[in-house]
């Protein structure tokens, strides 16, 4: 699965676009929305995404993406539980490129950032209890591949270099 998106700093997701793909051809198709794709990746193991589900299409047409340096593209892990029902999952990329971080803003607008902060939060606002459980959120992140980030001479991520490159996600 891919997510492909363009770094917009601050607190709004680094994704901007999803992908998957298909599991017969290979090929990446877009994916409309975030929700879509979250449901895509919450059940990938036990039901793999093949062309013929999106709407018109099939192995023979082209995809709608190539895997290439125009983007940098990262692997996000199957079967990551949607985000609990009010509530936002948020990847954001940081600036040198060298890893995305996870947090979720809560129905009340609080951002959490660990497992620990949820339960912190549920224990604060016992209204949500029933709505949500700790056991709902996952911190996992995708893997950025290591072939896509701009490198300078001391061989760091060169932030500035990256900053506005269009940056893909791939589960």
């Amino acid at each position: 699965m891919s997510k492909n998106s363009e770094r917009r700093g601050g607190s709004k997701d680094s994704v901007g676009a999803y992908a998957v793909q298909c599991r017969e051809c290979s090929k990446w198709r877009l994916i409309p929305s975030k929700e879509e794709f979250e449901t895509i990746r919450q059940n990938f193991i036990e039901d793999p995404w093949f062309c013929h589900k999106k709407p018109g299409v099939s192995c023979d047409d082209p995809g709608d993406l190539e895997y290439d340096k125009t983007r940098i593209w990262v692997i996000d892990k199957p079967n990551i539980p949607k985000a609990p029902p009010n509530t936002e999952r948020m990847l954001i990329m940081r600036k040198d490129c060298s890893k995305m971080d996870a947090h979720y803003i809560m129905p009340n607008g609080k951002k959490v950032r660990s497992g620990t902060e949820v339960e912190r939060f549920l224990e604060a606002h016992p209204e949500y209890k029933g709505q949500i459980s700790a056991s709902s959120f996952s911190f996992t992140v995708p893997k950025i591949m290591d072939e896509k980030i701009l490198k300078n001479f001391d061989g760091k991520a060169s932030a500035s270099s990256s900053k506005k490159r269009k940056i893909s996600m791939k589960e």
